[in-house]
């Protein structure tokens, strides 16, 4: 008798634990009201389950009158950055790329060439947000790219960091930044819709256009050089697919994905590539990044310890409001997570 009721003590426990690592979107007809409300066109939804996608999906429209299609294509802001550091974790990976050599064998930018610091500024600065830039170089006072700190002594999130990054792979490649990361990730891991501009291939047709917090379009800017920071346009099955492949360590060293899930600033923000939020219940950790542009707001949330993830893409200036409220709903740790988000 007390061996039967261990055995159903055991399988409720198990059927619960189940339920608390299922990820619950919210019903279609919620999902639509919610973007009325907060004026979001259109919406797109990846679910990573057991280390696998185990759902996609995309609701509303690209444009006013446009219904958005399954494959919609999304410009994701700075999504695009995971794409570029995991695209070189993997060169660190095949002993191709060394997170600790100094950028300057390869490349150093001409405003920063009379700076000393700029020998010392490394692959793991970069993708740490340790190199001592500002996001963007015309937002500094001096409206050049400056070091505002030793590298590696501060964190700071910067964007110039990875075009930094990018200049040095591909004179040490000698390829298109492009070809690079078409090379070692995206051909690959079969992300058969992901680009960097508007080149031939683009299907504007299924373009999801960028709104405004009253739901109105924004003009349409076709970039047609590569950034290793923003811009990438994408799907959700694509970037789904490229969360699991992070889950399941794909094409990653034991010692290189150790290092990537551990803090490497001293404000415990970032590991490599990612923002952690560690000590969460259940003993979870998060990786993560965000993105924002104007009209576009995107997430990925990845938890490795539960083998579980989210992407949620957005084309309205109010995404971001709409990505809590359904991370609350759908996600067991979603309120934890916004609140260490905030």
């Amino acid at each position: 008798m007390k061996k039967i009721a261990f055995i159903l003590v055991f399988l409720f426990s198990q059927k619960a634990f189940s339920q608390h690592q299922k990820i619950d979107i919210p019903a279609d007809s919620t999902l639509k009201r919610l973007m009325h409300e907060y004026k979001v066109p259109a919406l797109a939804i990846g679910v990573i389950e057991n280390g696998q996608v185990s759902q996609t999906k995309v609701l509303g429209e690209l444009k006013k009158g446009v219904p958005a299609p399954p494959n919609a294509i999304f410009q994701v802001a700075s999504l695009t950055k995971p794409i570029t550091e995991m695209t070189t974790l993997r060169l660190v990976s095949k002993g191709l790329w060394d997170l600790d050599e100094p950028l300057f064998h390869y490349w150093t930018d001409p405003q920063v060439a009379d700076d000393a610091r700029h020998r010392r500024l490394t692959t793991r600065h970069v993708i740490s947000h340790q190199t001592g830039f500002v996001n963007w170089r015309w937002l500094h006072k001096s409206g050049k790219l400056t070091f505002d700190f030793e590298p590696g002594t501060q964190t700071h999130y910067s964007g110039e960091g990875l075009e930094y990054l990018k200049q040095a792979l591909v004179k040490k490649f000698k390829l298109p930044f492009e070809e690079i990361v078409g090379k070692y990730l995206l051909k690959p891991d079969k992300m058969i819709d992901t680009r960097f501009y508007w080149d031939k291939g683009m299907d504007e047709g299924r373009f999801a256009l960028a709104h405004d917090r009253n739901g109105e379009p924004l003009p349409v800017k076709k970039y047609t050089q590569p950034s290793a920071a923003d811009l990438l346009m994408t799907t959700i099955a694509d970037y789904t697919l490229f969360g699991s492949n992070v889950l399941n360590k794909k094409e990653l060293s034991d010692q290189v994905y150790s290092e990537m899930i551990t803090f490497q600033d001293k404000e415990h923000t970032y590991g490599l590539g990612w923002q952690l939020f560690k000590g969460l219940s259940n003993d979870e950790f998060v990786i993560m990044h965000s993105g924002a542009d104007p009209g576009v707001r995107t997430i990925i949330i990845l938890l490795p310890k539960s083998q579980r993830g989210i992407v949620i893409f957005t084309n309205g200036d109010a995404g971001m409001s709409l990505i809590r409220n359904i991370l609350s709903r759908s996600l067991d740790l979603g309120d934890e997570i916004i609140e260490r988000a905030k």
